[in-house]
């Protein structure tokens, strides 16, 4: 194996060595497997080529002060993939066996597990899809549950700092009542060509609002929207909105720190009182907002509001502390009160 720069790590797909792999046939889950060979063979009608019938999940592993090999708050994560599996009609994977997978994961790719002191992690990726060969649209009980992992470091190359998002006036996230508060894959497919023009606009993310009035704000394209004004930790109440790990143990660290937290609609024109804005997520802890941007129409020039918080670059007091104090748990650096870390 090359030796990894652990400060130069990015967001990409690192090759590591093992990936976990249990497959679900006749009413039954297999044992768990470990391949190096990271292929699957798939017949060319399964479910997941034709109809996406597919989920993941995303959690993060660290190696701590004291050298500890942690998960953070898998539990959590477990229970999620289970609430997309039903959406989706799949075999649902028991707590205990997404715990164990990802744990057997993290064990079998040690090596690729930075250590403390590099602001870097262990990305581990379960991913759940339907295998059954059929061209009917019925859900049938046939799917592998693999859990692959890789050493990353930060999301936008760069730990806290501020970046630009718009707000685009012609693209919607999720239909009302629809599968945007689920981890499938299809609900990020139809963010790469929005996010392809906002990127050569010189935007970083993507603000979503509520498809059926556009007037509320609902999430960001790749993780949920939270708001600091004053002493209050604001985040948007809808049913498209993924719930996010990283925004639940943010919300309690909010009130461990004595903020007000409110979970409730947020008008889209409530950007100018905020003093703080962010996106939040398990890839990028915390992405402070420089500013954000409205766009009638993505790919026009036309900018019809704009809402600035700092200069690009420059992060507010309330993302600082709540960022250094959910990575310092992370990392051991501070105590554990709620229990989150999973020692491996």
């Amino acid at each position: 194996m090359k030796e990894i720069d652990w400060d130069k790590l990015g967001f990409d797909a690192y090759r590591t060595r093992t990936v976990i792999v249990s497959h679900f046939k006749d009413g039954k889950w297999s044992p768990i497997e470990k391949t190096e060979t990271f292929s699957f063979t798939f017949d060319p009608f399964a479910q997941v080529f034709h109809y996406a019938i597919s989920c993941f999940e995303g959690l993060k592993a660290f190696t701590q002060k004291d050298g500890r090999k942690v998960m953070f708050r898998p539990d959590e994560n477990a229970a999620r993939l289970q609430r997309t599996a039903r959406y989706l009609g799949l075999p649902v994977p028991t707590k205990e066996m997404f715990i164990e997978m990802c744990k057997e994961c993290v064990l079998n790719n040690l090596e690729f597990l930075p250590p403390y002191g590099h602001q870097a992690s262990m990305y581990i990726r379960p991913l759940l899809v339907g295998m059954h060969p059929q061209m009917q649209l019925v859900p049938y009980p046939e799917a592998i549950f693999a859990v692959m992992c890789a050493p990353v470091g930060s999301y936008y190359g760069e730990h806290l700092r501020s970046f630009a998002g718009v707000i685009p006036g012609n693209y919607d996230r999720a239909a009302p009542k629809g599968s945007g508060s689920y981890k499938i894959g299809a609900n990020y497919a139809s963010t790469f060509e929005p996010y392809k023009i906002a990127h050569e606009q010189g935007y970083t993310e993507l603000l979503y609002l509520n498809s059926q009035t556009r007037e509320y704000i609902d999430e960001f394209g790749s993780s949920n929207f939270f708001a600091i004004e004053g002493n209050k930790y604001i985040t948007p109440l809808s049913d498209s909105v993924l719930p996010s790990i990283t925004n639940k143990s943010l919300q309690q660290v909010a009130k461990d720190f004595g903020m007000e937290v409110e979970k409730r609609k947020i008008p889209v024109g409530e950007l100018s009182e905020f003093e703080e804005a962010a996106a939040c997520g398990t890839a990028v802890v915390i992405t402070p907002m420089s500013h954000i941007d409205i766009k009638p129409v993505l790919e026009e020039p036309e900018v019809s509001a704009s809402y600035r918080f700092f200069d690009d670059g420059e992060v507010g007091p309330a993302c600082q502390k709540l960022y250094k104090q959910i990575t310092g748990i992370q990392f051991g650096e501070l105590p554990d009160a709620h229990g989150w870390c999973y020692e491996i």
